[in-house]
């Protein structure tokens, strides 16, 4: 089967998501790529690295806002080019909306939200979480193209050490799909890497008692190098952003260490980290279902306990 993975690029990186998908599909059958937009061409060749036979890049001047339309037309004009059997994406805001907008185009099915992808004979089956996440289901396609969004942090990028041929292409767009202006864009300022990067999460539950209490959490991150993380109750009481939502509702993460403080461990959380290496939790309340499922746990009062995790921390990186 042959596959053709969206793959988006920022700061002159291809992104993990879109990463992920293309080691998948080259597990699977013959994986190749496409990557749009300014610097295309110059980044593609990374693909090669994560399983790409071939990485087709386009740097049209319709690409050079990150609007999804004018992807829409490149992906099918590629589609029609390429005689790929199924589009996979790795999820985000952007891919998202190509996702559906390309659905609608060729007249394809789309499957989202995504875990893993594989073959049974002939035919791709999707496995897509369902009832809080509590079972997997399998999803399928009627036709072609399958298209397919995955789950964010559900596959981790695979190095396979290959390298992978570059090629150009253009093309076509409708007067419609050059109609929006991307009139500003902005970013959120940040250090250190973000949830879906980091080896090492900091995550923090309604239990810290207030936002200011997330200093200590952000300490703590900084002194391990790792990143801070809310659950969704924190998220919509207004206490952290959005962006560091772990759970059912936001993202999917698979780091190394994961230190929960003052997270109950409910499922719409537990789907959301549950892959991670290894699960420390911090909870005054010992029957906190966390402590079911995490490899150590931690019973007292996280205000006291996490400053002294920091300062441990601090001592074993000689104090930076």
């Amino acid at each position: 089967m042959k596959f053709l993975v969206f793959l988006e690029h920022h700061g002159g990186e291809l992104e993990k998501g879109g990463l992920g998908a293309l080691g998948k599909a080259a597990s699977l059958g013959e994986a190749e790529g496409v990557v749009l937009g300014p610097g295309a061409a110059e980044v593609a060749a990374q693909a090669g690295v994560f399983g790409a036979a071939k990485v087709y890049a386009c740097e049209d001047d319709a690409l050079a806002a990150p609007l999804p339309q004018p992807r829409v037309d490149a992906l099918a004009t590629l589609v029609e080019k390429s005689g790929t059997d199924a589009v996979l994406f790795g999820a985000s805001v952007l891919s998202a909306d190509v996702a559906a907008g390309l659905s609608a185009r060729l007249d394809a099915g789309l499957n989202w939200d995504l875990t893993d992808l594989v073959l049974e004979g002939e035919q791709l089956v999707g496995k897509r979480p369902a009832l809080g996440d509590t079972v997997l289901v399998d999803v399928g396609w009627t036709g072609g193209p399958r298209l397919a969004l995955v789950r964010s942090g559900a596959l981790d990028p695979v190095e396979s050490g290959g390298s992978a041929e570059v090629e150009t292409f253009e093309a076509t767009y409708s007067d419609f799909s050059t109609l929006a202006t991307l009139l500003e864009q902005t970013q959120e300022e940040s250090s250190g890497p973000s949830i879906e990067d980091a080896d090492i999460i900091v995550a923090g539950g309604r239990g810290l008692g207030s936002p200011e209490a997330f200093s200590l959490l952000e300490e703590l991150a900084s002194a391990l190098g790792g990143a801070v993380a809310a659950t969704r109750a924190v998220v919509d009481a207004g206490w952290y952003p959005y962006a560091t939502q772990v759970g059912q509702t936001g993202k999917t993460v698979s780091p190394k260490l994961y230190i929960a403080c003052g997270i109950s461990g409910a499922i719409q959380h537990k789907v959301g980290m549950q892959g991670s290496g290894t699960i420390v939790a911090i909870n005054k309340d010992p029957n906190a279902p966390i402590f079911d499922f995490c490899d150590l746990g931690v019973v007292g009062d996280l205000h006291q306990i996490v400053p002294k995790l920091t300062e441990l921390a601090r001592s074993r990186r000689g104090g930076s």
